[in-house]
């Protein structure tokens, strides 16, 4: 078991039996996805890198929970980087070119995922636009991205982008450096969903989320004191947003 997990066990006995905690974001986020699939649908993925989540970590039922080839009649995840030619969880796989219209046709997906990548959109016109332009009405848009207003964003974005590697080596030790990117907290907050993804046009469902602690340095009093700090802190702060939207 990794140190990580050995930590949280201290304080979450469940993660003995399935090796996850009852507050586990990965969980929830997936486990509605899994809610609105159809065996017919075509899925992106949509900023997919290198799927690293799909083969890493010791908890099997997370990880089928993540691995939605099989279960939809095709997935295929894009992303800016070439990585994204090796993801594991995909039928097919394209690189994409930032600030340029998505390769793929009107109305192409039934469903859209974009696992922690709002918060790397630097053009929110442009990706919403294309977002909803490439998907069918009545199909789901699903992102998770770290709330704009929680304290560690807010810490993030004191921090320069160029140090954002270093530290996260130091909070996160398990995390690989190939799986950092820049912030700009452009499209990760409740107001900005609304902005790009008007009521007009969607209908949704986007709500706040509290997992545990993930930045604790691997140290077992650092995570007591982020559980104190995310217990006390208001719920325009949680940490993650959720966003669920379906196209009228």
């Amino acid at each position: 078991m990794k140190k990580s997990n050995q930590i949280m066990a201290g304080w979450f006995p469940e993660v003995g039996a399935g090796g996850f905690t009852s507050l586990d974001g990965t969980i929830e986020f997936y486990t509605r996805i899994n809610a609105l699939l159809v065996p017919g649908m075509t899925v992106l993925d949509f900023g997919g890198g290198r799927g690293a989540a799909l083969t890493e970590g010791d908890c099997n039922y997370r990880k089928r929970l993540m691995t939605l080839r099989g279960k939809v009649k095709k997935v295929i995840a894009c992303d800016v980087d070439e990585v994204v030619l090796s993801n594991p969880g995909a039928d097919e796989t394209v690189v994409i070119q930032p600030d340029a219209p998505l390769p793929f046709a009107d109305d192409a997906f039934d469903l859209i995922i974009s696992d922690f990548v709002f918060e790397h959109i630097d053009n929110p016109s442009l990706v919403s636009s294309e977002l909803r332009r490439i998907l069918k009405p009545g199909g789901w848009i699903c992102a998770r991205t770290p709330n704009k207003y929680c304290l560690i964003s807010l810490v993030t974005r004191l921090i320069h982008n160029s140090r954002h590697s270093r530290i996260l080596r130091r909070v996160q030790p398990e995390r690989q450096s190939i799986d950092v990117f820049p912030t700009v907290f452009k499209l990760n907050n409740k107001r900005a969903i609304t902005t790009w993804f008007p009521p007009d046009a969607f209908d949704n469902f986007t709500y706040r989320y509290e997992a545990e602690p993930s930045y604790f340095f691997n140290h077992r009093a650092v995570f007591a004191l982020m559980l104190l700090i995310n217990w006390l802190t208001p719920p325009v702060m949680k940490s993650g947003l959720f966003v669920f939207l379906r196209k009228k």
